[in-house]
């Protein structure tokens, strides 16, 4: 069997030691993972000095290659992201920035170096928008060469315009549970079925091997 491993990453707009919701539910979710026999750990974005940009390397001391080296060392991705006005927050979007620089990257075969591992979302928040902010993370991870499992995401939103949290909220919701640890079976499943089967290189016609950018 494959080993694997897991790396979270925690969009949070708060520095630690400040508690964070997205934190638990992505700490919840390496523990299913753990579960399934894959090892990892979580990373809080704002913790370090990761700089905007579409670059691997945006240099003077950019957090962003450390990272990137835990990301590429690892089978399975998980972003975890709080929801502020219905959308991932913008500590989210900023590594979803940095991840298009993925669609430069390639082995020796061709592929992306993205290729081969799988990605789902973890989100929490006290407003609508659960789904939206799914679908945009997922969307641009499959974009830069990820694979998004069955049932690849897993969520809380606590009731409109209230205060209390998901750390906060007790005994947790069963549902919120069972996507948990659905999407700890199916990633850890898919990213052992990728690692035994890769994605095939591109073609001798030179296909694409992800969507093309033009400069920003």
């Amino acid at each position: 069997m494959a080993s694997i491993r897991a790396l979270v990453l925690n969009c949070t707009l708060k520095p630690s030691p400040a508690p964070s919701s997205s934190e638990q539910l992505g700490r919840e979710v390496l523990t299913e993972l753990a579960a399934q026999g894959v090892d990892g750990e979580l990373v809080r974005i704002v913790d370090h000095d990761v700089r905007f940009g579409v670059s691997t390397d945006e240099g003077h001391g950019d957090g962003w290659p450390a990272i990137r080296a835990k990301l590429l060392a690892a089978q399975v991705l998980i972003i975890a992201t709080p929801i502020w006005l219905g959308q991932p927050s913008s500590v989210c979007k900023m590594v979803l920035e940095r991840l298009d620089a993925e669609l430069s990257e390639t082995d020796a075969e061709g592929r992306l170096l993205t290729y081969g591992k799988v990605a789902g979302v973890a989100v929490v928040g006290n407003e609508d928008g659960a789904h939206h902010t799914i679908g945009q993370v997922q969307q641009a991870l499959n974009e830069v060469g990820f694979t998004c499992p069955a049932a690849g995401a897993t969520y809380w939103v606590g009731e409109a315009l209230h205060t209390v949290d998901y750390r906060d909220v007790g005994a947790k919701p069963d549902t919120t549970g069972r996507t948990t640890k659905a999407l700890a079976l199916n990633s850890a499943h898919l990213a052992r079925l990728l690692a035994d089967q890769p994605y095939p290189p591109p073609d001798a016609r030179g296909a694409a091997v992800g969507p093309s950018r033009e400069p920003a």
